[in-house]
């Protein structure tokens, strides 16, 4: 079996509420998607969803990378072969993570296409019979992010992830106002996403938090700044989750080695895909590191992808990939039976993609061929 034709889709996808995070604001999220054709008539998908602030690839360059190089080199190789390909995108380009998951995860979904099994089977079987799932709240007013929060409750949610990073002192008075708002039984997970600037202004605002009963705090500090997570997680006792600093095996060593956090949060578009992640998560779990795999509020098609590494792993104890419940048109089916995931038996990724939304939200596109 061999790849034979990859489809590109530059797409965007509408949001239904503007995604307000420390460092930006999205009314639609970028996208590139992957149709992935073999010689014997199977398809696959695949999704990049770059981030010039966590990746450090655009939507552009994204789209270009593929075309122009990764694409081009493994036109002819089997989608099977998940080493080699890697090991061929590695050799051809540094870097650039979004862009190879995309080719990563289009190849598993053909792989258990073939075998017809879930894309979890491939990666050991499935571990967790059900994850809960977060909500999470943009950046707004403390009042404003309250009232989400009380509505979400009513919607049968139990846990929230509440974006902040603005500053600090702003930050607690949201972060207080959503557990006045929701009690002390709802899980607050709180990501600042590099937004309290070092370890000095994060322990102040730690310490006006001390009595929130939060699940963790998420990556305050620099992606760069693993020396700041080592002070931070020595001088707090709230759990500490390191994201944006976490990429692939070079961070993950450096984590390891130095303690820097509680909890990883590993995401595909971050480490380069399904298999990339596999080699994470069984480097954390050796260290006895808890994981976490997170969202860059990818489609159906991401979302899935992530589903099955976590439902895979014994030490993936938390998921956030909420991105189909933040879009009014989707490409995919991935279902949510609010506050559960449900993956289904279905062969690869399990998902439906619709062609033809594909196009109505494709800005450009290309075809390359054996």
């Amino acid at each position: 079996m061999k790849i034979q034709q990859v489809e590109i889709f530059a797409i965007q996808l509408p949001l239904i509420d503007p995604f307000i995070i420390s460092y930006a604001t999205y009314d639609t999220m970028p996208s590139i998607i992957l149709k992935m054709t073999t010689d014997t008539g199977i398809v696959g998908y695949g999704e990049a969803v770059p981030d010039e602030h966590v990746t450090g690839e655009s939507w552009k360059s994204t789209y270009a990378v593929l075309k122009h190089q990764l694409v081009p080199a493994i036109i002819g190789e089997n989608p099977m072969a998940f080493e080699k390909i890697h090991d061929k995108m590695d050799r051809i380009i540094k870097d650039v993570p979004a862009a190879k998951a995309a080719i990563d995860i289009a190849c598993f979904d053909i792989a258990g296409k073939t075998l017809q099994v879930p894309v979890y089977q491939l990666l050991g079987g499935r571990y967790h019979e059900k994850f809960p799932i977060t909500h999470v709240l943009s950046i707004g007013t403390p009042e404003e992010m309250a009232n989400e929060a009380a509505k979400r409750v009513e919607m049968g949610y139990e846990s929230f992830k509440m974006k902040v990073g603005t500053e600090v002192k702003r930050d607690v008075a949201r972060i207080k106002a959503v557990r006045e708002r929701v009690g002390e039984d709802i899980a607050i997970r709180v990501d600042v996403n590099q937004g309290w600037g070092n370890a000095s202004t994060t322990l102040q605002g730690l310490h006006a938090l001390k009595d929130l009963n939060l699940d963790w705090l998420e990556q305050p500090v620099d992606s760069e700044d693993i020396d700041g997570m080592v002070e931070i997680k020595s001088k707090s006792a709230i759990t500490l989750m390191i994201d944006e600093g976490l990429r692939g095996v070079r961070e993950m060593r450096e984590i390891i080695a130095k303690r820097a956090a509680d909890k990883v949060n590993i995401k595909l578009m971050k480490c380069g895909g399904i298999y990339p992640a596999m080699k994470l998560a069984v480097m954390a779990e050796m260290a006895g590191i808890e994981c976490q795999i997170g969202s860059m509020v990818e489609s159906s098609v991401g979302s899935a992808a992530g589903f099955h590494v976590a439902f895979s792993k014994k030490i993936m104890t938390s998921v956030e990939l909420t991105g189909p419940l933040k879009f009014s048109k989707d490409i995919g089916n991935l279902h949510y039976d609010v506050p559960f995931i449900c993956l289904t038996e279905k062969p690869g990724l399990g998902v439906d993609v619709d062609d033809e939304i594909i196009k109505e939200l494709s800005e450009f596109s290309t075809i390359v061929t054996a």
